[in-house]
């Protein structure tokens, strides 16, 4: 009897794990991303998984916040406030944030100011500069770095 439970309880477990490595695999996930996907599994089962994915380093959301920060400035325009906003969304700690910010906040300055330039050349043809300093202030650009490419 104890050993069909223990055998049964091996296979749910390794299940689980392969669930988990298929859906991690695919595209990095955060920590808050692999539990509200599997949300309605084991819980002390999925926090096991977890723990035991974290070590190994599969699920590592310092990582994680490296590889999104390096794809979002290669590929969008983006102002640093959507940048931490969209981490928070997919569940990053604070601390992991700031932490990232506080150490590349040259680099991310130096971004967002491109960032704005790019935005601000785009529009320059189509909408008058209060415009499109509007919308800069509604993404949350830095004062300062509107105030570099609007000329003021």
């Amino acid at each position: 009897m104890n050993f069909s439970n223990n055998l049964e309880e091996l296979e749910k477990k390794d299940k689980l794990q392969g669930k988990i490595m298929k859906f991690i695999m695919y595209k990095k996930r955060t920590e808050k991303e692999v539990w509200e996907k599997f949300k309605n599994e084991d819980r002390d089962l999925l926090e096991e998984t977890i723990e035991k994915l974290k070590e190994l380093g599969y699920i590592n959301d310092k990582e994680y916040v490296d590889r999104f920060m390096n794809e979002a400035i290669s590929l969008k325009n983006l102002s640093i406030f959507e940048l931490k906003y969209k981490l928070y969304a997919k569940g990053i700690n604070d601390s992991i944030i700031e932490e990232y910010i506080s150490n590349n906040s040259e680099m991310l300055e130096e971004y967002e100011l491109l960032s704005a330039q790019n935005i601000y050349n785009k529009k320059k043809n189509l909408q008058e500069p209060k415009e499109i300093i509007l919308y800069l202030q509604k993404k949350r650009y830095n004062s300062d770095t509107i105030k570099k490419i609007s000329g003021e």
